[in-house]
């Protein structure tokens, strides 16, 4: 009898040195006040959120009006963090409008009460941090070589490797841990979701499939499928086409959005929107779950995101 009770203090004594073990990775960081212009919240920013994995960049963490710790709240991820909330800030003076958007949608009751984590990008790597490493594996060697070599003088930055594996880790292992200790959140997979446009298009595709269990879903608007530039007979479209048909995750307990503008760049993307529509099909997706939606006159700008993004913002994250 001894030696059970015995056993039994040394395996709880374990678990819970494990438990402070696993907690004490999360760093105890300061937030910085925020000085930007919202129609609706406040955000509390991180400033060069530290990681063994990427570069360090900011990370605001958007509350709705409503935020209480006596209330638990979904959490949308979004990349390009400084796009987001004021035009006043932003490289091209436009902005997403995700405050005015969500904080609408949450005071109307059209959605469930929600948190956002914005992201920062750092321009100079944000095509090699956004790029999704397993659809560029399935890429003939020398095209990749030659990719590449066209990154590191169209972009001005030196591709000496993809790190969209590493930023995903970033998120997962590090950001997602000090958002769920910090903030009063929903953890469960139906509560978290990804979304971003463009290359973040991508990376959101990516995430869901890489990492089903976390995200139960994501919103791609205007997705890069050609990856870098637009060439004839690149390769670049059917390797993540052949990614989604091998990594989609169940249409059960996921959902996925899609779309695409007709202007800009977006114009090069309407001769692949047939094999997205096959792929959704192939994995079991209906209009429940999934949407591919086509914006006529809409642009590769977010102007024309924050014109639609509603749209995916009560898909994900309706009641």
């Amino acid at each position: 009898m001894k030696k059970l009770i015995y056993l039994i203090a040394i395996l709880i004594l374990f678990f819970s040195c494990k438990e402070v073990k696993e907690t004490s990775t999360i760093p105890t960081l300061k937030f910085k006040e925020y000085t930007g212009v919202l129609a609706s919240g406040t955000i509390k920013r991180i400033d060069s959120f530290p990681s063994k994995y990427v570069r360090p960049r900011n990370v605001d963490v958007w509350l709705p009006n409503n935020y209480s710790e006596e209330n638990n709240y979904a959490v949308l991820y979004m990349h390009d963090g400084q796009m987001l909330f004021d035009a006043e800030t932003t490289w091209n003076k436009q902005e997403w409008k995700v405050d005015e958007i969500i904080g609408g949608l949450i005071d109307s009751l059209k959605i469930k009460n929600t948190i956002v984590v914005a992201i920062w990008n750092h321009s100079d790597i944000r095509h090699t941090d956004y790029y999704p490493q397993k659809p560029f594996e399935l890429l003939p060697q020398k095209f990749k070589d030659s990719i590449l070599s066209e990154g590191e003088k169209q972009f001005g930055t030196t591709f000496n490797g993809l790190q969209s594996d590493n930023y995903l880790k970033f998120i997962i292992e590090e950001v997602k841990p000090f958002i769920d200790s910090n903030f009063s959140t929903l953890k469960t997979l139906e509560n978290t979701f990804i979304a971003g446009s463009s290359m973040g298009g991508l990376i959101s595709m990516y995430a869901l499939c890489e990492y089903p269990k976390v995200f139960g879903g994501a919103a791609c608007l205007s997705t890069h499928w050609v990856g870098f530039v637009p060439k004839e007979n690149s390769p670049v479209p059917a390797s993540f086409f052949t990614y989604l048909e091998l990594n989609l995750p169940s249409s059960k307990n996921h959902k996925i959005y899609f779309d695409y503008g007709t202007n800009t760049l977006d114009e090069y993307y309407l001769p692949y929107q047939y094999r997205v529509e096959e792929v959704l099909k192939l994995k079991g997706y209906n209009e429940s779950n999934s949407k591919n939606l086509k914006f006529d006159g809409h642009d590769h700008s977010e102007n024309s995101w924050n014109q639609r993004f509603q749209i995916p913002v009560q898909f994900l994250l309706k009641k």
